[in-house]
């Protein structure tokens, strides 16, 4: 097995099914709820584990029952997370997430007390089987130090744009990038995610793309912008799919995929977790991800 270390985010997540978005305040009825772990890094981390990477993340907690209960989420599906650091009298991150009948997701977020900055234990924690970093940029400190030391060992640096990272050097450190569609936009200040990606083709390394769930992806090859469409599924829950995506293409570059191999893989194992409530314990297996693309040939 290949290694995957994922840096960032990770929190634990209280979904709420409803048939609609509430409009006002008052009481709602959820017909389904599930209490699960989340976060950027944590949820790409599980999807590393079940897609049959060797998967560890480095993330930053405080010593409370949310985050006893996110590390022992993440032991069960498999994740090393003893690259992770507790912090005493912290609190972990919390979401309450509202999905509707249509998939869609509102999400209220407190993404725990300020954790210190430092990450330089995380030299350290590339292995030499690991062969891709993703980061997210809710730990800057953590991705720029991760990348740096995956790309002194070759391997790829991959970064989830979403929200955009303050400092500029985590961008400039990473092999490849996959903005949302929302940070893409906010980024850029243009509504076209085209017009938005070439926008950027001299100001931003490596590989770059934007994904814009059911309309698929759109990436930078030279001059040209190419579009990659989505997978049709009837979607159940989008939640945690765009970290699925994130943690899959990385596996699959560390796998030695070329990027457009990596885009099929990832965006099937996105479209697969849509199709499932539950936030990421919707992401498939590798044997259902392997069957999924078969059918799809």
């Amino acid at each position: 097995m290949v290694g995957v270390l994922c840096v960032g985010f990770a929190a634990l997540d209280h979904v709420f099914g409803l048939d609609a978005m509430p409009e006002r305040a008052e009481k709602y009825r959820a017909r389904t709820f599930a209490a699960v772990g989340g976060g950027n890094a944590a949820n790409a981390a599980v999807a590393v584990a079940r897609l049959g990477g060797q998967s560890s993340l480095a993330t930053r907690l405080g010593e409370d029952d949310i985050g006893t209960a996110i590390l022992a989420g993440l032991a069960r599906e498999g994740v090393d997370w003893t690259p992770s650091r507790r912090y005493a009298g912290l609190q972990s991150g919390v979401s309450a997430i509202m999905v509707d009948a249509a998939g869609e997701r509102m999400i209220v977020n407190f993404p725990g007390a300020p954790m210190p900055d430092d990450a330089d234990h995380l030299r350290h924690a590339i292995t030499p089987d690991c062969r891709a970093v993703m980061a997210d940029p809710r730990w800057e400190k953590g991705a720029l130090v991760s990348f740096e030391a995956i790309r002194r060992q070759g391997g790829f640096a991959v970064l989830d744009i979403d929200p955009a990272p303050r400092d500029p050097a985590v961008i400039q450190a990473a092999t490849h990038i996959a903005a949302s569609a929302q940070a893409l936009r906010l980024m850029t200040g243009i509504e076209d995610l085209p017009t938005a990606l070439l926008s950027l083709r001299d100001t931003l390394p490596g590989w770059l793309a934007v994904t814009d769930g059911p309309r698929g992806v759109f990436y930078l090859a030279g001059d040209a912008v190419k579009h990659f469409p989505a997978f049709a599924v009837e979607a159940v829950d989008s939640l945690g799919a765009g970290d699925v995506f994130h943690g899959a293409f990385a596996l699959a570059l560390a796998e030695g995929m070329d990027e457009a191999g990596a885009l099929r893989f990832a965006s099937a194992a996105a479209a697969i977790k849509c199709t499932r409530f539950g936030g990421r314990d919707g992401c498939p297996t590798r044997a259902e991800l392997n069957a999924f693309l078969m059918q799809a040939a």
